[in-house]
């Protein structure tokens, strides 16, 4: 009995040991499993954050060139005001619109055209303009119109 005692404690340890390194197997690999995910999670986050700091870096940038732009428009507009205000002649040096030969014609058409409405004398209105007609056609009276062109 000495040593069947020892066998039996032996089995029975054996089974107790089977049965814990299942369950520590399971339960590590599960930890093993939820590691990996973990360090992706990480990775995924820290490319995230990357490319979120490049996204802001382009962003500045833009509106550095953008704000340059703008500043450089301000300034060509600056100097366009100053040269055509620079630019623009008193009335005793402008350039007519018309050349001189022009403007005389132009002076003469106008007499004319005065001198005419001078002379025309009003005429008594004894007739209806030309858009009213003497005989009506009914077209626009409410009675009802026959139509023509019906079979």
């Amino acid at each position: 009995m000495t040593v069947v005692m020892p066998i039996i404690y032996l089995l029975i340890g054996a089974v107790i040991g089977f049965v814990a390194s299942k369950f520590l197997s399971a339960s590590e690999k599960e930890n093993k499993r939820l590691s990996a995910k973990v360090s992706e999670n990480e990775a995924a986050l820290t490319q995230y954050q990357n490319d979120v700091a490049e996204h802001l870096d382009s962003s500045a940038k833009l509106l550095e060139q953008m704000n340059a732009t703008c500043q450089t428009a301000m300034k060509q507009m600056e100097q366009s005001t100053a040269l055509l205000q620079r630019a623009t002649p008193s009335e005793a040096d402008a350039m007519p619109f018309f050349s001189q030969e022009t403007q005389e014609q132009l002076a003469r058409t106008v007499k004319l055209r005065h001198s005419k409405k001078e002379n025309v004398e009003p005429e008594s209105i004894t007739e209806a303009p030309l858009d009213y007609s003497g005989n009506p056609s009914g077209l626009f009276d409410d009675k009802k119109q026959s139509v023509t062109n019906a079979e």
